[in-house]
């Protein structure tokens, strides 16, 4: 029928419009261009780091990277793209107390001391994770609804990350 034909028309005319600036279709399927953060305190978007790997720098100074507000499914990935251990930590925040890391937790590495520990928000009100002195990150955050996110992923460190309220 025409009505048919013409949803045909609109899928192949507009289904690349949105997604050309950070996603590709190659040989592996779709493909996100990683994001490198800034060497400084900086407000994510979804739309520039959502869906994506962001890479925490080699930071000089203690950096706070704020979380838009959740959008369920809103996802963000973050992995330390340092060479060594920083002498400076990240700070990953939900932007306000409003939003809660409510889910989840991370596995914590101590590289010196030989020991494997899970450190877990308190499920109510903490709304930042501060990542101290890292070596390596893989961090996880998933918004589970407009208040809530939910958060997973491996810190190795010599100081365990530790949740808190802004």
């Amino acid at each position: 029928s025409q009505s048919w034909e013409w949803l045909y028309w609109c899928y192949k005319r507009f289904r690349y419009r949105r997604i050309t600036e950070n996603i590709t279709y190659g040989n592996n399927g779709l493909v996100a261009t990683p994001v490198t953060l800034a060497d400084a305190n900086t407000s994510l978007t979804a739309a520039t780091n959502g869906g994506r790997v962001n890479i925490i720098p080699d930071v000089t100074g203690n950096r706070i990277y704020t979380l838009p507000s959740p959008s369920a499914g809103l996802h963000f990935k973050f992995i330390y793209g340092g060479v060594a251990a920083d002498a400076s930590n990240p700070i990953i925040s939900t932007g306000a107390d409003a939003n809660f890391i409510s889910k989840g937790g991370i596995t914590f590495h101590d590289i010196d001391g030989n020991t494997t520990a899970s450190v877990f928000p308190n499920g109510s009100s903490n709304s930042k994770l501060t990542v101290n002195v890292p070596e390596s990150i893989e961090i996880n955050f998933i918004a589970l609804d407009s208040t809530n996110w939910a958060i997973w992923g491996v810190v190795a460190a010599d100081t365990a990350p530790a949740f808190g309220d802004q």
